[in-house]
């Protein structure tokens, strides 16, 4: 889930669905126990406003610290992206979620010598809003980078403004399509729902919604009858999905052997490519490695680049993204990205993933079974 970008709106709203709750959680454990919320600043920024116009200095300095740590969070998750993206790692978002968990673990380890019958004060109070309020920021920032932006989940403002206003247009769509529904009757309904994309937007925004509150729900029911573990659940749930990420290899990216032998004298316009498994690990099933992060590292001149993809056994839907991410984004910088080792199989789940409405349609010009027939395909390109 953190290893690549959220490239398609069903790898977002998985992305949300299962992170939303962890804010709420998260959001909810700081109120009881400190009295103040740290998965958005937005009511922090105004009581600071409030506190400087009643001279109320300890309470403005306290809520410039939320600010501060909030940002700070962000900060870090940018910093570690960025770095991880200059290094060339594969999963460059593993990082900053594991530093959310370790911060998260430890306000879990502040909630369980906390005294439920009373809030928190002093040093405390801002220690344990403070690693809060850092794993928001973390979360926060981290999430919009995977699915570019289109994907909050520590706060609901800008998600119900987002519902209320698309909400609109998909009334109006519905009005101007109640004749063709009501003769299609409940099956064209579904296929036209399934297809509109504001339908989808909505369901994903109300979606944010319900887990934000649905993990504040459980926190509360949480901290009410076991409040010494009370932040367990969230953590374990986070180090499970790291868990996950980590025990399944990725796939490298090197030149092909057919290059690297010397058998071919190809021009620089022409880069041959091969997914490889780790040698390590050969029989697990491994993640697509970053297409995006190494289409974006080859040298300018490289026009028409092929890539082997004969060692991947099959395609699941994350692959199948990622695939079509790499194509689209070769045709917007003006290259050429030929597949090769792609079987009729391989080629009917790329097609299947396409939930794109053509935009990353597969060109079968762009796919090949065979490398030798991709190789003379990339010369007619070039």
């Amino acid at each position: 889930m953190f290893v690549a970008q959220a490239h398609s709106f069903k790898q977002q709203a998985r992305l949300a669905v299962t992170l939303a709750w962890i804010a709420g959680y998260t959001n909810i454990l700081t109120i009881l126990t400190c009295g103040h919320v740290t998965s958005h600043v937005s009511g922090t920024t105004s009581d600071l406003g409030r506190a400087l116009i009643d001279a109320d200095f300890s309470a403005g300095v306290f809520l410039a610290f939320l600010l501060t740590t909030f940002a700070l969070g962000a900060a870090i998750s940018g910093f570690v992206t960025e770095l991880g993206r200059r290094l060339g790692w594969e999963s460059i978002y593993v990082l900053p979620m594991g530093l959310q968990t370790l911060l998260l673990g430890a306000f879990a380890i502040l909630v369980e010598v906390h005294d439920a019958s009373a809030i928190e004060v002093g040093s405390g109070l801002y220690l344990m809003t403070g690693l809060a309020s850092i794993a928001m920021g973390i979360q926060n920032a981290t999430v919009a980078n995977i699915s570019s932006g289109a994907v909050r989940t520590t706060h609901v403002t800008g998600v119900l403004t987002d519902l209320g206003a698309e909400s609109a247009i998909f009334l109006w769509w519905l009005r101007d399509k109640r004749r063709e529904l009501a003769k299609g009757g409940i099956p064209l309904i579904v296929e036209r729902l399934r297809e509109h994309p504001t339908a989808r937007h909505l369901a994903l925004l109300a979606a944010i919604v319900a887990g934000f509150a649905l993990g504040a729900a459980l926190g509360t029911l949480a901290y009410r009858n076991l409040p010494e573990l009370s932040m367990l659940p969230p953590v374990l749930f986070l180090l499970a999905l790291i868990y996950q990420d980590g025990m399944r290899p990725i796939g490298a990216i090197q030149p092909s052997e057919i290059v690297a032998e010397g058998g071919l004298n190809l021009p620089p316009g022409i880069g041959v490519f091969a997914i490889q498994k780790n040698a390590r690990q050969p029989g697990r099933v491994h993640h697509m490695p970053n297409l995006i992060a190494w289409a974006d590292r080859l040298p300018p001149e490289m026009r028409v680049v092929i890539l082997d993809m004969s060692s991947v056994e099959q395609l699941d839907a994350d692959s199948a993204e990622e695939v079509h991410a790499a194509l689209l984004r070769f045709t917007q910088v003006g290259r050429t990205l030929i597949l090769a080792g792609i079987t009729h199989r391989k080629y009917e789940q790329l097609r299947k993933a396409d939930g794109s409405g053509g935009r990353w349609a597969v060109d079968p010009t762009s796919v090949c079974p065979d490398l030798e027939i991709a190789i003379a395909r990339g010369f007619n390109h070039l």
